[in-house]
Formats: C-alpha cells, sequence, structure tokens
C-alpha cells in the first residue's frame, strides 16, 4: 500500500488496492500454510499496495483466537515487508481485540481494521466512547470498518466526524454499499487531509475513487488482483474510457462468481471456490459454511472459462 510521509513514523495516507485476503484451510481450526504462501505470492505479483488479513472474506469472525494468531504471524512473515499489512482486530471482547492488535504489532503489521464489536447493538454516543478507549491501547495506526449488514450498526457520519479527531484512528473502510453514505464521507475529507477512505464494495470501486477515496478493498482481487490494480489506476488518473472497460469486468465477474449458491453466504464460497479452481488454496469453509457441490463448482469453473481465467487441472 503506498502512504505519503508524516514526520512520525506511522503513515498519514493509504492508497491502493487491498485484497481482504482469504484464509487457506485445510480442516476444521486447519490452516493452509502451503495455500496461504501461494495465495500471498499471487495477489503481491499483480502490484497490489497492502494485504489486509482477518477480515469478512478472511472469514476472522469464524476461526479461532490460535487460528486467527497463526494467519498473522505467518502471513507477515512470508509477506516480509513487500507490502504493507493490514490486520482485522474485531472481536465482542474488547480485551480480546487489544490483545490482537499487539500480536499484530509484533508480528510486523503496518495497521489494523476495527469494525463495530458485533452481538450487542450499541448506540453512537457508545461506540464514541468505544473508540476513544480504544485507541489509547492500540500500538499501530486503526481504521474504522463500516459494514452494518453484519455488525448490525453503521458509523453514522457525526460519529465519523467525530472520530477524526483521534490521532490513532486514520481512516475508514466502508461496506455498507450506500453511495449516499459514502458522498457524506467525502464530504469530511477536507477536515482531514490523510484520512484514509476505502471502499470494500467492489461494484462501487471506480465510481468511490472517481469521487475522492483513496482505494479499495474488493475480494475480487484474491483471484484477478490485476484487473482491480488496473481499475483502480484508471480511476486515479482519469482514464474514464479505461475506467468504463475495466468496471465492466469486475461486474461481469461478480455478477457470476458471487451469484451462484446459497444469497447469504454466495460471495464468499463463490470467491474461495473460483481461487480453488485455479489452483491456489483448497475451499474448505471454516464452519457453519461448506464448499460448493460439484455442479456448482462446474458452474463456476464455467464462468472462469468465459472470462479467460483458465482453471487448474491436476496432472
Amino acid at each position: 500500500m503506498q502512504w505519503s510521509e508524516g514526520t512520525a513514523a506511522v503513515p498519514v495516507r493509504w492508497s491502493g488496492i487491498v485484497p481482504p485476503l482469504l484464509t487457506p484451510l485445510l480442516g476444521f481450526d486447519e490452516l493452509d500454510p502451503a495455500g496461504l504462501e501461494r495465495l500471498i505470492e499471487h495477489v503481491v505479483a499483480g502490484g497490489v499496495h497492502g494485504i489486509f488479513l482477518l477480515g469478512t472474506t478472511g472469514e476472522a469472525p469464524g476461526l479461532s483466537g490460535r487460528l486467527r494468531r497463526e494467519v498473522i504471524e505467518r502471513g507477515c512473515h512470508h509477506i516480509a515487508g513487500r507490502v504493507p499489512v493490514m490486520v482485522g482486530i474485531t472481536d465482542s471482547a474488547f480485551a480480546e481485540s487489544v490483545s490482537l492488535a499487539h500480536f499484530a504489532a509484533d508480528a510486523g503489521a503496518a495497521a489494523l481494521i476495527l469494525a463495530a464489536p458485533f452481538y450487542y447493538p450499541a448506540n453512537q454516543e457508545e461506540m464514541q466512547s468505544y473508540l476513544q478507549h480504544l485507541a489509547r491501547e492500540l500500538p499501530l495506526p486503526c481504521l474504522l470498518y463500516n459494514i452494518p449488514s453484519h455488525t448490525k450498526i453503521a458509523f453514522d457520519p457525526e460519529t465519523v466526524r467525530r472520530a477524526m479527531d483521534i490521532p490513532q484512528i486514520v481512516g475508514l473502510k466502508d461496506t455498507s454499499g450506500s453511495m449516499n453514505y459514502f458522498h457524506q464521507l467525502v464530504r469530511l475529507l477536507p477536515r482531514r487531509p490523510d484520512w484514509t477512505l476505502l471502499m470494500g464494495t467492489e461494484q462501487l470501486l471506480a465510481e468511490s475513487v472517481l469521487l475522492g477515496g483513496t482505494g479499495g478493498v474488493p475480494g475480487g482481487a484474491n483471484l484477478c488482483p490485476e484487473l482491480y490494480v488496473d481499475l483502480y489506476r484508471a480511476a486515479s488518473t482519469g482514464d474514464l474510457a479505461q475506467v468504463s472497460l475495466l468496471h465492466r469486468r469486475v461486474i461481469e465477474l461478480t455478477s457470476r462468481i458471487y451469484q451462484v449458491g446459497p444469497l447469504h453466504s454466495a460471495y464468499l464460497r463463490g470467491l474461495k471456490c473460483a481461487v480453488s479452481c485455479v489452483g491456489l488454496c483448497d475451499d474448505f469453509m471454516a464452519e457453519p459454511f461448506r464448499k460448493l457441490p460439484p455442479e456448482q463448482r462446474n458452474q463456476i469453473e464455467g464462468y472462469l472459462v468465459e472470462m479467460g481465467i483458465e482453471p487448474y487441472r491436476k496432472q
């Protein structure tokens, strides 16, 4: 990931494409280390600007504390500073988020990402107090993660505005899918020129960058990192013809790969299946989900061929 230089060791503005890395699994509570390394090499070779470990796409809420720490340790070690690493520390327990943050810092992560604590829905005043208390405990800069579909609470624009007064909080990733909300965040940017604003809904990546967003966290970059890197570059330079072409390819990918299987889990199961089809890692899922059955896997393989992404065949 790229950032502008500040007067301290803390990056002051993040930009570019940061894939929320899938977590390759071999079985229940068992990481696939070789798959993790292949996936990292694939996205780094694709020119991404950073890697986000333990996000929604990484199935973090379904992983044990031990496994999450293994992902951080192995991931940071293999990336070895080639690109900055962001680590998700979202948890329903305050102390667990703090503990994971310090583990990530010790492993070599560059930044943290935090969604609202799930299960008990908090109001905005409670969220503001939570952020102030947590920020004092964090060893690294932290971005907020707005994903109300999963946490039952959004970071309201006024809460974001007040969070901008907390130096340790340096930006926000938005996966609300609401461009109205994103527009409100863009209007806040003049308050803090170093603020990072990343789009998590990949179908809105181009529009968000054209509006002033600093980059994106697209799950599809696990499969086609160059596509998203090229789209970000075209949008950030105002090449509208190229934006139109590449955006259509993103819509084709997402409308096919992410629509196979039960709607509530289709995105994750379809993406993990596609990555498995090209030989990067297995598509074993964390509980309570299961990999796609053979007939749906064949459907995904067919889509990949149509899009020019050749499925891997074992010899």
